[in-house]
């Protein structure tokens, strides 16, 4: 199992520092996506299946999802050169090698996984937002002040028309 491991290690590390070194904004979302899957394998072999999930449905799933649209809505560091590019199937290859490692990883991890008894324990919906709303309301509070502050600021730069002089220049 440790192989399996330092595997998913090996990738989420690569693509992370993919994820930082392009200068593309699609492509680094990609990337951080890959990573952020590749470290939900880690969660796996961990003995951490339901945080693996989260990782997976939360972040690389709605998270990353949100940003990619924000980003090509926005059109940022777009071009129509640049877009017919990436048709090109060399452009995926690298991400596609990637994230067949990790597919391949994650099966043979579960194919070789010993299925231990847990204990069952039933949490109902209504104890988790009870916690949620009194333990963590802080925390609660401040994700939803920060999801209003990113949907305010999108709105906000993908509301303005492009200018084509220089605001300086622009006669007053």
């Amino acid at each position: 199992m440790n192989i399996f491991f330092y595997i998913a290690a090996t990738v989420a590390i690569t693509t992370t520092i993919l994820a930082i070194s392009r200068r593309n904004a699609i492509h680094a979302l990609l990337n951080l996506i890959l990573s952020l899957l590749s470290i939900s394998v880690v969660l796996y072999l961990l003995d951490a299946q339901f945080i693996a999930a989260l990782e997976v449905i939360i972040y690389a799933g709605a998270i990353m999802v949100l940003f990619i649209f924000v980003t090509m809505i926005l059109n940022i560091g777009l071009e129509n050169k640049q877009e017919k590019k990436w048709y090109n199937p060399r452009m995926w290859f690298v991400a596609a090698f990637f994230a067949g490692i990790l597919f391949l990883d994650l099966i043979l991890a579960v194919k070789n996984a010993q299925i231990q008894p847990v204990a069952a324990q039933v949490i109902h919906s209504k104890q988790v937002g009870i916690s949620m709303f009194t333990t963590y309301l802080l925390a609660v509070e401040i994700a939803a002040v920060l999801l209003m502050a990113g949907i305010i600021g999108a709105f906000h730069l993908g509301s303005q028309e492009k200018k084509v002089m220089h605001r300086f220049l622009e006669k007053k």
